[in-house]
């Protein structure tokens, strides 16, 4: 008891020296297309599993819309632009966040988030993993997840129609970031989202400076995705111009050799990170989720 009584100042001492305990950065999961915020099968999943891992997290699965079935829809049918301000005035007015957090996106959730980065810098992000997004758009669907199929076929032929109309570009999702390497041209005068975040018309130095502040921009690649056209887009690569079969890596781009959003820099710095995964669009394990994600998000 005598030992105990003296330790506690030697205890309270090394309390002090040592401080509180540092606090878990926050994280922000945006969902991909046809999902939700929170069904227990994706991202209520991820959210849990998460908690589990780094214990005192503060999670937001952010839900676009008042309810589950509203956040599906929107995934499909509203500007994406609107959607990027409407999860920036979230972030901003999220208590837990305003010291920095870090953002998780799946599949077109991962670009969505690199426009939160890049146009809303308060509170600041500080690590971006994206995992299946598409950073240079797509050219296809081959295949559509779960039960949205019958939607997919429906996309399909709308964005063979006109793609870049002016109807179609403010209210189909993935008309905003389908980019026809046939149609450049057309692709950077009209696109309404994706030409804009990827510096397609001009450069905004805000949009470059912002998204360089991060500490680690992390790209993850499914080595067997059946999903997404082309697939080397989840890498920030895309087709050759003016074709539509030869595929050429993020450094070949114009984008990264102009170093229009600051990509060379950053990659010459060690902050962008590119992973690759076997499996299918958005198939991965606990396992593999464990020792290649949540190092960063510790």
């Amino acid at each position: 008891m005598a030992a105990l009584r003296a330790a506690v100042p030697v205890l309270a001492l090394l309390g002090l020296c040592l401080g509180p305990a540092a606090a878990v950065t926050p994280l922000v999961i945006w969902h991909g297309m046809g999902d939700s915020c929170c069904n227990p099968m994706s991202m209520g999943y991820i959210q849990k599993l998460v908690e589990k891992k780094i214990p005192g997290i503060y999670v937001l699965s952010l839900k676009i819309g008042s309810n589950m079935i509203e956040d599906v829809e929107n995934s499909f049918f509203m500007n994406v632009n609107d959607q990027v301000k409407e999860v920036c005035s979230q972030l901003a007015t999220d208590p837990h966040l305003q010291g920095g957090y870090n953002a998780m996106g799946f599949s077109q959730g991962g670009q969505f988030l690199r426009a939160v980065a890049q146009r809303c810098p308060a509170p600041p992000m500080l690590n971006l993993i994206s995992i299946g997004g598409q950073h240079q758009g797509v050219y296809g669907f081959p295949r559509c997840p779960g039960e949205s199929s019958h939607l997919c076929d429906w996309i399909r032929k709308t964005l063979d129609l006109g793609a870049y109309t002016k109807a179609v570009q403010e209210h189909l999702v993935q008309a905003e970031y389908w980019h026809d390497p046939l149609k450049e041209e057309e692709y950077r005068k009209n696109s309404i989202f994706l030409a804009d975040i990827n510096q397609e018309r001009g450069i905004n130095e805000t949009y470059k400076k912002n998204l360089m502040a991060l500490k680690k921009f992390v790209m993850v690649k499914f080595l067997n995705d059946t999903m997404v056209d082309p697939p080397i887009s989840e890498w920030f690569g895309f087709y050759k111009s003016g074709q539509a079969k030869e595929t050429i890596p993020l450094q070949e781009t114009s984008l990264y050799k102009e170093d229009r959003l600051g990509l060379q820099e950053m990659d010459k710095a060690g902050k962008l990170v590119f992973l690759g995964v076997k499996g299918d669009h958005l198939h991965f394990s606990e396992e593999w989720f464990d020792s290649s994600i949540l190092p960063f998000l510790q």
